[in-house]
C-alpha cells in the first residue's frame, strides 16, 4: 500500500519518469514531436487526477507508463490513416547524436539525445521495421523486448491477455529477424558512409555504385513541403545517378558526417541551414538502404542557432 503522501517526493518521482516516457513514446511513434506531445498529455492526465487519487497510486511510474502506452497505441491506430494522406514516403524523425553539436561549435536547441537513449532499438533501420508492424505488435514488442516489461504488464496496456501479448511480441521478433542484416562494425559503417559522401561530393557515379548493394534503395521524405522523390529509388545505378544529379541540381551543399539515431550518417547543409539528414542501413561493405529526411518539420532538432 502507499505510504503517507510526500508532495515534494511525489513530484520528484513523477518528473524522473520523463526520460523513460520520451524513450518509450519515440520508439513507438517514430516521431520526437509526437512523443513529446504524448508525454505532455500523460502528465496532464496525471495532474488532472484528484490529489487523493494520485496519493493512492503506489507506482506513479507504472501509472504514467500505462497511460503513455495507451495513448501511443491509439495514435498508432490513427497514424496509418494519416500516413496514407502523407505526400510521398514517410520516414521516422531522425535524432541527432551529441557529436555534431560539439564538433559544429553550435549551441543548438536542447539535444534530443539528452532525452532519448541512443541504442540499437532506435536506429533508423530498426524503426523502419517497427513501422511494418501492427500497432499492438509494436507496443507489445517494444515494451517487452526493449523496456523489459512483463507480459502481464504489457497486457494491461494493450488490453489483451498475457498469452496474446506473448504471441504479438513473437510475431514482431520474427519480422525483425527477417529484415535485419548481420551487424557491421561501427568503424566500418563510418568508412562506408565516408566513401559515399566523397563520391557524392565528386558526383562520381562509379564511386557511388561501388559502395551500394546491387539492390540498394533510396527513400526521401519531403512531406510535401520540399521537393523529394515520391517513391523509393531502386537499384545501385539508379540510386547513384539520383544522388549525382541532386549534387548538380543543388550547388553549394556541404555534407557533414554525423551520428543519426546513434549510427554513422550525413547531414546536408546549405547557407548554414540543415536541409537533409541521411541515415544508412549497411551490410558488410555495402549500403542497402538510404533514408533521406528533407521535411523541415522533422529537421528542427538539427538546425543550429
Amino acid at each position: 500500500m502507499s505510504t503517507p503522501p510526500d508532495p515534494a517526493g511525489d513530484l520528484d518521482a513523477v518528473t524522473r519518469e520523463r526520460r523513460q516516457l520520451i524513450n518509450l513514446a519515440y520508439r513507438l511513434l517514430g516521431s520526437l514531436a509526437e512523443a513529446e506531445d504524448v508525454v505532455q498529455e500523460t502528465y496532464a492526465r496525471w495532474y488532472a487526477l484528484p490529489p487523493e487519487q494520485r496519493d493512492a497510486i503506489a507506482s506513479p511510474g507504472g501509472w504514467l507508463t500505462t497511460v503513455a502506452g495507451r495513448i501511443c497505441l491509439d495514435l498508432l491506430g490513427s497514424a496509418r490513416a494519416r500516413r496514407e494522406r502523407y505526400v510521398g514516403e514517410w520516414i521516422p524523425e531522425p535524432l541527432p547524436g551529441r557529436t555534431e553539436w560539439v564538433g559544429g561549435g553550435a549551441a543548438g536547441p536542447a539535444d534530443p539525445a539528452d532525452r532519448v537513449t541512443l541504442d540499437e532499438s532506435v536506429t533508423m533501420a530498426f524503426l523502419v521495421v517497427l513501422e511494418s508492424m501492427t500497432p499492438a505488435e509494436r507496443v507489445a514488442f517494444v515494451l517487452h523486448d526493449v523496456f523489459r516489461y512483463s507480459f502481464a504488464e504489457v497486457a494491461e496496456i494493450v488490453g489483451r491477455t498475457p498469452a496474446a501479448c506473448r504471441q504479438l511480441a513473437s510475431s514482431a521478433r520474427r519480422r525483425i529477424r527477417a529484415q535485419r542484416p548481420p551487424a557491421t562494425p561501427a568503424a566500418r559503417r563510418a568508412e562506408v558512409v565516408r566513401a559515399f559522401r566523397r563520391a557524392w561530393e565528386d558526383q562520381d557515379i562509379d564511386g557511388l555504385i561501388g559502395v551500394l548493394a546491387p539492390g540498394a534503395t533510396a527513400t526521401g521524405d519531403g512531406g510535401g513541403l520540399v521537393p523529394a522523390a515520391l517513391h523509393p529509388v531502386e537499384g545501385a545505378e539508379a540510386v547513384a545517378r539520383f544522388f549525382a544529379e541532386r549534387a548538380r541540381a543543388v550547388p553549394g551543399i556541404s555534407l557533414l558526417e554525423c551520428a543519426v539515431n546513434g549510427q554513422p550518417g550525413l547531414m546536408a547543409r546549405k547557407d548554414g541551414v540543415t536541409v537533409s539528414v541521411l541515415a544508412f542501413d549497411i551490410a558488410g561493405d555495402r549500403i542497402q538502404h538510404v533514408w533521406a529526411v528533407l521535411n523541415p518539420d522533422k529537421l528542427r532538432p538539427w538546425t543550429a542557432h
